[in-house]
């Protein structure tokens, strides 16, 4: 699937924000290297986004999906919008995308919780800032990871017992 849910790459304006957060959970008017922390800003979100089964920043997906009868769950959620020909589309109240149509498809989508960072929900900004500016600061790695990241997060987490069915 290109631009999987976990792989974010944030625009100017989300950028600037990201690192303000960091800095501001590094107590710190400056860092030494602006380029590495917006690096784990980025591996931050794409660890959140795997651990909530949200993609968190709206950005365009497309999935290829095999040939099937009946309707298939797109592989990331909440989706927005749907863009494919010939098929029928639909996207249920829980944000999960549908599509039913002949043999494989590729199916281009939008999905994402919020349309940047200001809009993400405060405790999985938090989170994203804590554990960046923690890969910042630890980065041998000799030290735990903050508890209160994975706590900020779980309210958000998206958990399935079993496969989603369309009805």
């Amino acid at each position: 699937m290109a631009g999987a849910p976990g792989v974010v790459t944030l625009g100017a304006g989300d950028r600037a924000l990201a690192l303000a957060a960091v800095r501001a959970e590094l107590r710190a008017a400056t860092i030494d290297d602006d380029a590495l922390a917006l690096a784990f800003v980025e591996a931050a979100l794409g660890l959140a986004e795997q651990f909530t089964g949200r993609v968190l920043i709206v950005r365009e997906l497309v999935a290829e999906l095999g040939a099937a009868q009946g309707w298939q769950a797109l592989p990331a959620a909440p989706v927005r919008a749907i863009v494919a020909d010939g098929v029928a589309i639909d996207i249920d109240a829980q944000g999960v995308g549908w599509v039913k149509g002949e043999g494989p498809l590729r199916v281009s989508f939008t999905a994402g919780l919020a349309s940047g960072w200001a809009g993400l929900p405060a405790p999985l900004r938090q989170g994203v800032a804590m554990l960046a500016a923690h890969l910042f600061s630890d980065r041998a790695g000799s030290a735990p990871v903050p508890a209160a990241v994975s706590a900020l997060w779980r309210p958000f987490r998206s958990v399935a017992l079993a496969q989603p069915v369309h009805a």
